[in-house]
């Protein structure tokens, strides 16, 4: 058998080659080292002084006392905090329904139109949203954007509950059924629990791509309701300052902390649902 080395007693110990683990390695290393430069290279660029080499804090300075770049950040944490939150709860309760629930009419539909806000090109999505929004004559502003959020940031969410799900013994909900709990009570204390590391991980992307979107955000955003990224686009048509290098950096950091933030219970959780 390839990969086995025969030893005594008839027995075969598994030989694995190293030669393809190697490979797959440097691989890895020059992927990640060709995807994160770029992003190296921002964040040292943000710290460089002007017209010499050397540390200064005078680009972060800079933005840091811009009145304009602090309000497209609260706008843009804004959006991102209640998109995600209507989007968590949402997507947790279509996840459980098209996972969980029993089946109704229609259920196969449903489970295809979650994916297509994931699959449509931004462009497409961001101009039907604005078609429909101007249709339905909803005044495009903050309210539109968390609006369009919410529509690719649910998705996200209900594929990692569904995926979680997949793996739950239904036993343990109807053995607590058994003992006297309450559907609340069952749900509560044995599925959320079980299905926390999915809406976790759903209400983290959500977030993110709230966060750092660009694409649909500059078709449904109305005047005085610019997000972060808008914000930067804006002062990148006039030349690229070391200031905007200084904001990509804050972002960068943001989403680098809600990471870590989250993925830090959330492995912590995973590891307790699998020894229980």
């Amino acid at each position: 058998r390839p990969g086995a080395k025969r030893v005594s007693g008839g027995k075969t110990r598994e030989v694995r080659s190293t030669g393809p683990r190697l490979m797959m390695r440097a691989l890895s290393i020059i992927g990640l080292f060709v995807l994160h430069v770029p992003l190296l290279i921002l964040v040292v660029q943000s710290f460089q002084s002007p017209g010499a080499p050397g540390f200064t804090w005078e680009w972060h300075l800079k933005a840091w006392q811009n009145p304009i770049i602090w309000a497209a950040l609260k706008n843009s944490l804004l959006i991102a905090v209640l998109s995600t939150l209507i989007s968590t709860f949402l997507g947790t309760g279509l996840g459980i329904a098209l996972q969980g629930g029993p089946p109704f009419r229609g259920k196969k539909w449903l489970e295809t139109l979650v994916h297509v806000p994931i699959l449509m090109p931004e462009i497409v999505m961001g101009l039907s949203l604005l078609v429909w929004f101007v249709f339905l004559k909803i005044t495009l502003g903050t309210g539109s954007i968390i609006l369009a959020h919410v529509t690719f940031g649910m998705s996200y969410v209900v594929l990692t509950v569904r995926t979680r799900l997949e793996g739950f013994d239904r036993s343990l909900e109807e053995a607590a059924r058994d003992l006297g709990a309450t559907p609340f009570q069952a749900f509560f204390q044995v599925v959320l629990p079980w299905i926390a590391p999915g809406i976790l991980s759903g209400a983290l992307m959500a977030f993110t791509l709230s966060f750092d979107d660009f694409l649909i955000a500059f078709f449904v955003s109305g005047a005085g309701a610019d997000t972060l990224p808008l914000k930067i686009y804006a002062m990148i048509k006039f030349g690229v300052s070391r200031e905007v290098n200084a904001v990509s950096t804050w972002m960068l950091a943001l989403t680098l902390a809600a990471v870590l933030v989250i993925f830090g219970p959330l492995a912590k959780i995973s590891r307790r649902g699998r020894h229980s």
